[in-house]
């Protein structure tokens, strides 16, 4: 979305609709689409300026946010719930339809979090194959320091 149109334009185009010049005459002598001036002019008419709207999404957290304690009673129930379980089982109970993917977003903004259980086995590390700490070799033991270990990399 672009930027709004400065202040003093539309100040500037107030002051010709104010004189008296058409919408469109005083778009035209400021460069713009005569719908611009059309739209302003309707502004100024109403409002009496030609102020910008405001720009982005309304504030708030959309058709979810009622149903916040449902989502923490039916995660208190199973932790181990899937998204699409949690969207079925809200348009159960309310007849909201919410997609999986809204539904993980709203929680996550919420502080809820997966955490993937590792207690898996794991292949062990080979026996036979040197590691990087293997790969650090010692300064000499010269009267030079040397600037540091040196190690390395592949």
């Amino acid at each position: 979305m672009s930027a709004p149109l400065p202040e003093a334009l539309r100040a500037r185009f107030q002051r010709y609709i104010e004189e008296g010049v058409s919408d469109r005459a005083a778009a035209l002598r400021l460069k713009l689409s005569p719908a611009t001036g059309a739209r302003w002019a309707l502004a100024i008419r109403r409002t009496g300026r030609a102020e910008a709207a405001p720009q982005g999404q309304p504030k708030g957290r959309g058709k979810l946010d009622p149903h916040r304690d449902f989502f923490a009673e039916i995660i208190a129930q199973d932790g181990d719930i899937t998204m699409p379980e949690l969207s079925a089982a809200l348009f159960d109970a309310t007849h909201v339809r919410a997609h999986p993917n809204a539904i993980g977003k709203f929680l996550r903004k919420l502080g809820y979090t997966y955490k993937k259980v590792t207690g898996g086995h794991r292949t062990p590390p080979c026996q036979g194959k040197t590691t990087a700490r293997g790969l650090v070799q010692a300064p000499h033991s010269s009267s030079v320091k040397a600037p540091g270990p040196c190690c390395l990399h592949y």
